[in-house]
Order: C-alpha cells, then sequence, then structure tokens
C-alpha cells in the first residue's frame, strides 16, 4: 500500500541531498544545499532532486569508507557465482570472436520444457486500481510475511486505463534505492519516455543488498512486487523490463532466470552472470548488457576487484577482503565468457559481430533466433560505472571513468522497446 498521502519529498533537491549528507558521513557537508542534482527534471513544478550541482567533486568526501560502499554497488561474488548523451554513428561492422574459447556453432536453448503462462494484454489494475499521483512515492509491502518497499515513480503521461511499461530497477550491494534512483537515472527518464520505474530495496541488513538465490525470500519479493504493481496500476505485462547495477546487476541476471516468463528483457550493468546456480529460464530472454575494462569492483577479467576487498562484510563488522571464503572466490569467469554463457543458453550462434561505436566504446552483437538478442556494451577503461549518468562522473575518485559516449538508459530502453514478451 502507499505510504499514505506522503509523496516523497526526495523529488526536491535540498531533501535529497540531505539524506545523501546524513547517510554516507557527511557527504557535502551542508555544501550542496540549494544546488541541484546531476540529471534532474522539472516535473508539476518541483525539480526531481537531480539537477546541476556544480562542482561536486570538491564538496564530496569521495575517498570515505562509506561511499566506497554506498555507491559502488558491487556484488558479494560468493552469491553471484554460487546461484547523457546518445551512442555515436558506428563504422563498419568486423565480425569476430568475442572471447577466446568461446562456444562456436548454433546451439539449442537451454531452457525449460514447461509452457509459457498465458500474458493479457493489461494487468488486473488496469481501470480498476484507484487513481495514483503522477511522480515518486514510497510504497510499502508485504513479502513472505517480511515488511518491503520500494519506490514508484509514476509518468505525468499515465492513464488508469491505459497499459504502461514498467522497468524494475535494482540497486547495488550497500547502494540502497535511494543513491540507486540517482545513480540510474531511470525515473526522470521514464518521465519522458512513458515508463513507470519500481526501484525497490534490498534485504540487506546493515548492508543493503540482494541474495541472489533463486530460492531467496529476495527472490520472493521481486515476484511479489510484480505482482502488486500490475494490480495496483495499470500496467502491460508484455512490456515489464528488469535491469540493475552490479549486485543488482547479477539479481537482474537471477530474475532473467526464474520469472523468465514475466521479464521481457534484461539490461545489467556491471555485473552480469550467466552461470545462474539452478537456472532454467522458461524462455530466452533478451540481454543488453555493459561493462568497464578498468572496473576495480566486478573484474572484467573474473571474479571480485581489489578495490572490492574494502566494501564492508554484509554483517557490517569488518570487511569483505577479511572473509578468507571471499579471497578463494575472487576469481570467476571474465565478463566476455559471461556474455558468451547467455548467448549460447540463448541458442545464439558465435562468433559475435564487433563494431566501433566510439573510441571508448565497443558493441558486441550475436546472432540470435526467435528475436532472442544478446548484445554487450565494452567500455575501453570504464570504471565500475553506469554509462552517461551524471552521478556516476561526479564520483569518478571512487569509481572510475564513466564514459558518455553512450547513454546506458537510451540503449537498455531502445532495446526494451524492442523485444516485448511474445
Amino acid at each position: 500500500m502507499t505510504d499514505g498521502a506522503r509523496t516523497r519529498d526526495i523529488r526536491d533537491h535540498n531533501a535529497m541531498l540531505y539524506l545523501l549528507s546524513y547517510s554516507h558521513h557527511g557527504w557535502c557537508a551542508g555544501k550542496c544545499r540549494g544546488r541541484r542534482w546531476p540529471g534532474s527534471a522539472r516535473i508539476g513544478g518541483k525539480w526531481t532532486g537531480r539537477d546541476v550541482i556544480g562542482k561536486v567533486p570538491a564538496m564530496l568526501g569521495v575517498k570515505s569508507f562509506g561511499i566506497i560502499g554506498a555507491v559502488l554497488g558491487v556484488a558479494l561474488v560468493s552469491a553471484g557465482c554460487s546461484s547523457g548523451s546518445s551512442a555515436k554513428a558506428a563504422p563498419d561492422a568486423v565480425t569476430t570472436t568475442i572471447a577466446p574459447g568461446a562456444t562456436t556453432g548454433p546451439n539449442a536453448p537451454s531452457t525449460s520444457s514447461t509452457p509459457l503462462r498465458p500474458v493479457p494484454a493489461a494487468s488486473p489494475g488496469c481501470g480498476k486500481a484507484p487513481a495514483v499521483t503522477a511522480g515518486e512515492s514510497k510504497v510499502d509491502m508485504t513479502s513472505g510475511g517480511a515488511a518491503r518497499w520500494y519506490f514508484r515513480h509514476v509518468p505525468s503521461s499515465y492513464q488508469t486505463t491505459v497499459p504502461m511499461p514498467v522497468v524494475v530497477d535494482l540497486h547495488g550491494y550497500q547502494e540502497g534505492a535511494t543513491i540507486h534512483e540517482v545513480m540510474s537515472g531511470l525515473g526522470p527518464f521514464g518521465e519522458t519516455h512513458h515508463f513507470i520505474t519500481v526501484t525497490p530495496q534490498g534485504s540487506g541488513n546493515p548492508v543493503a543488498r540482494w541474495d541472489t538465490a533463486l530460492d531467496s525470500p529476495d527472490t520472493k519479493f521481486i515476484g511479489d512486487l510484480l505482482d502488486e504493481v500490475e494490480a495496483t496500476l495499470c500496467v502491460d505485462p508484455h512490456r515489464v523490463f528488469v535491469a540493475g547495477l552490479s549486485n543488482g546487476a547479477f539479481m537482474t541476471s537471477s530474475m532473467a532466470c526464474k520469472y523468465a516468463d514475466r521479464f521481457a528483457a534484461a539490461a545489467p550493468v556491471a555485473g552480469v552472470i550467466s552461470n545462474v546456480k539452478n537456472c532454467k529460464p522458461a524462455r530466452a530472454v533478451p540481454l543488453i548488457t555493459f561493462h568497464g575494462t578498468a572496473d576495480g569492483f566486478v573484474a572484467y577479467d573474473g571474479g571480485l576487484g581489489k578495490a572490492a576487498l574494502n566494501l564492508p562484510s554484509p554483517d557490517g563488522k569488518g570487511k569483505l577482503g577479511d572473509n578468507p571464503a571471499i579471497l578463494k572466490q575472487r576469481k570467476g569467469l571474465s565478463i566476455p565468457q559471461q556474455v558468451a554463457g547467455w548467448a549460447k543458453r540463448n541458442g545464439c550462434g558465435t562468433p559475435a559481430t564487433e563494431t566501433k561505436v566510439a573510441n571508448d566504446v565497443t558493441r558486441f552483437t550475436y546472432p540470435c533466433p526467435n528475436h532472442a538478442d544478446v548484445v554487450f556494451y565494452r567500455v575501453t577503461g570504464g570504471g565500475h560505472t553506469w554509462p552517461g549518468s551524471a552521478f556516476s562522473k561526479v564520483i569518478a575518485g571512487t569509481v572510475g571513468y564513466t564514459t558518455f559516449s553512450i547513454n546506458a538508459d537510451e540503449l537498455m530502453w531502445k532495446f526494451f522497446t524492442q523485444h516485448p514478451l511474445p
């Protein structure tokens, strides 16, 4: 149920900056009040809390331990493995293999034999759910007997009888929903591109995170969340998508497996995984993903990066690097191998087509049957970042280089619009 009539004041830039400074050990130290955060938009006479902040790097305490955990959204390798501006014109494509050792030739999709459930043209909430106020609200709900919550951004173009697309946007490790909304900017982007954005909070406490196992309470929460959103809003069930950053990207990968009959396509950023334990999706899920070659947290070459070892442990005591089990599991499949694994599961062939999109960005596109496309954007020198995010750029001292040659929001939304559920 909606949190009373209390529309989330985080849309106001002063409230947003107060939350940031309060939650993360003195960001801005009160110096940011009265300025506006990168990526904001003026909606309904109010700022969303994401407009230009000015000379932010000098104000932010980006070297503090708290901000490292708060904004990177890196996932625990043990959990993952066990379970803007638009792109520039591309030159002629060159065909090549995406990674050494990638399987060649056509592959049979590794999917479940269970028939897909029928997908209605409109959700139960269409024409029945009460009208909602456009903008952002915090919504409380219950899942598995536990209190859960999420942020909901409803664009001003929403109508109670016209089914609208939904993007579920998943935060990273310790990042939390509040910070991640600023990082991805999908809420304001959805305002102008006419889709609902839902940003849920993971179950971790004191460190916000997602348990990516397919039978976890977090996985059940996402399923219950979809039920609630479809019951309380007028949603197009053919156009429900999932995206996320790092631990949220790993969770995105898991949710595309668990709820392949509900999520039409997936967009993990800085953390795609294909080797989800016990994964047998109901259908081949189209994928668009982004990763930087200089990611210090989820390493491009595989596993947990060195920078991630300074993140707090899930219980808030000590660091990840203090855990011998984490250290033993630092290495895993490289990002190109993870993408190749997803393509194989989708029945795609090889090699992938390599296209130079910009000086620092290369796109790899697999030949896939039945519209189950797999597209990977490699950012040369890119850090643990969200391409095109102004907030990501502000904290470069912690997360590394953010490219603006492409914009992840624009590219994933274009991909989503091309890949509805059949």
